[in-house]
């Protein structure tokens, strides 16, 4: 069965008649039943629920859409109609019932980016930069465009970003380059030989720290999973020079032959990397000179104007430099692509100051590694943290930034094993719960409770630390809610 669906490899390979299921109707699964349809594939949609514009749409299309809740009733569904290919959405983990049930079936499975690459000659066929990592993954996907197209590339940033890279690939304008964000969950599902594997220009992963443990199984499967972005990279691997878990990656990664490791960090730096000197972001990797001569591409103050002076700020801003210029974009495009920048909302956001205590929303930090980051970068704070904590122990966390907590406010369902930690390694640490389960009055009561205990030269700072949707839509209905609470308590 899965032979003939295998050597499918080009846009304009014959797909008519194919047939395939499409599991979960959120905004990947939508493109992917789209393009498939678009092909002349016959294609059914499986969901345990709809979005109710994505559902009066599919029929509209020509696809099959059916919505069940029940497992086993899916799992019927599934197999009655003998799919040859099923197409799995990011959110699937690995054993669930419907995959096991896809992989018993003989299908193929893909996920959206493996089809995406498959299908990329729509057009025509663009480079790809692929950025994973813990934490940073959407700031530098947008600084590595804006960066490109600073540089005259036409240039789309796609992925988990938001923009299927579905979408990008069908695009009737095409694009030069593709900067491709990937989480652990769609690289999970990326073979790395054969049809089917990815051969990006650039690659990085910014960083490596625990995170999805309970959707991979542990650490280790976490981790190769990101290892996987720098599969077949054709120019450049860039890598953390602070973080030796991705210079692994880089060692173990099977690349193409000529394939260059690049280093980025916060000091000076050695051939074949990009760095800081003197208050200067500098290449020392893509010029001929490299053992003796660096060349300028910005300055931290440019880094102050586009809102990333931070720690980690510049590390994702190096890291763009590195990929930018590993697609060939010039040293003033850098400077000029940082220039045009300004961090997305909920990324360590200014929300006021008042009373000399400033007020910041980084409901983006989603885990701990993002959570520290934010931290590190404040003398004295006021933490509102808690969620959905996604099997990660936040014990490390508490031990590392307990001496420059004023206060901690916990918010989210699972409390205890936060509540424990804090009792355990800073017992004498003021700590207040948020009781409140209802959405609506979740902010307003953890803001009252911050103001309560913040004094002046403190930064209360929401840096959860874990997944919202516990008590939230998302991440950024939270941090909504939070800087509607902070405006509130002045008014």
């Amino acid at each position: 069965m899965g032979a003939r669906v295998s050597a499918l490899t080009s846009w304009h390979d014959d797909w008519s008649g194919v047939r395939v299921v499409v599991l979960g109707l959120g905004v990947s699964g939508f493109a992917a039943a789209d393009t498939l349809a678009e092909l002349g594939c016959a294609v059914t949609v499986l969901s345990r629920d709809a979005d109710e514009e994505r559902a009066r749409i599919l029929p509209v299309i020509g696809v099959e859409l059916v919505v069940e809740a029940d497992e086993r009733a899916a799992r019927e569904a599934l197999l009655a109609r003998e799919p040859e290919l099923v197409i799995v959405s990011p959110g699937f983990a690995p054993e669930h019932p419907l995959l096991l049930a896809a992989q018993e079936s003989g299908a193929e499975l893909w996920g959206d980016v493996g089809l995406a690459w498959r299908v990329r000659d729509k057009v025509r066929a663009a480079e790809w930069i692929t950025i994973t990592g813990t934490n940073g993954k959407t700031t530098t996907t947008q600084l590595t465009a804006t960066m490109l197209l600073a540089a005259g590339t036409r240039v789309a940033p796609c992925g988990n970003i938001g923009t299927p890279v579905l979408d990008a690939v069908r695009d009737p304008a095409g694009f030069d380059v593709l900067v491709v964000e990937l989480s652990s969950f769609q690289l999970h599902a990326l073979p790395t030989t054969g049809p089917g594997a990815l051969r990006p220009l650039a690659s990085a992963c910014l960083n490596l720290a625990d995170d999805h443990l309970d959707w991979h199984g542990g650490p280790a499967a976490y981790a190769a999973a990101k290892a996987k972005v720098y599969a077949n990279t054709r120019v450049a691997c860039v890598y953390n020079l602070a973080d030796a878990a991705t210079r692994r990656m880089v060692e173990e990664a099977d690349v193409v032959e000529g394939c260059r490791a690049i280093g980025f960090g916060a000091d000076t730096p050695g051939p074949s990397d990009v760095g800081v000197v003197d208050d200067v972001l500098v290449d020392r990797a893509f010029l001929e000179e490299r053992a003796t001569t660096a060349l300028e591409l910005a300055t931290l103050a440019d880094l102050r104007e586009a809102g990333l002076a931070t720690p980690h700020g510049l590390a994702n801003a190096l890291a763009a430099a590195a990929l930018a210029r590993a697609a060939g974009a010039p040293p003033a495009a850098v400077r000029d692509g940082l220039r045009a920048f300004r961090v997305d909302a909920h990324r360590t956001e200014r929300v006021t100051e008042a009373d000399e205590v400033l007020w910041i929303d980084d409901s983006k930090a989603t885990n701990a590694h993002a959570a520290s980051a934010s931290l590190s970068a404040y003398r004295s704070v006021v933490w509102i943290v808690g969620g959905l904590l996604k099997g990660v122990d936040l014990t490390p966390l508490v031990l590392q930034h307990r001496e420059r907590l004023r206060a901690v406010i916990l918010i989210g369902i699972e409390r205890d094993a936060l509540r424990e930690a804090f009792a355990r390694h800073a017992p004498a640490l003021p700590l207040f719960e948020v009781e409140e389960h209802d959405t609506e009055r979740v902010m307003p009561a953890a803001v009252r409770l911050a103001a309560s205990v913040a004094q002046a030269g403190d930064t209360v700072l929401l840096a959860p630390a874990a997944a919202s949707m516990d008590q939230f839509d998302d991440y950024a209905d939270r941090g909504r809610r939070f800087a509607t609470a902070v405006t509130a308590l002045g008014s």
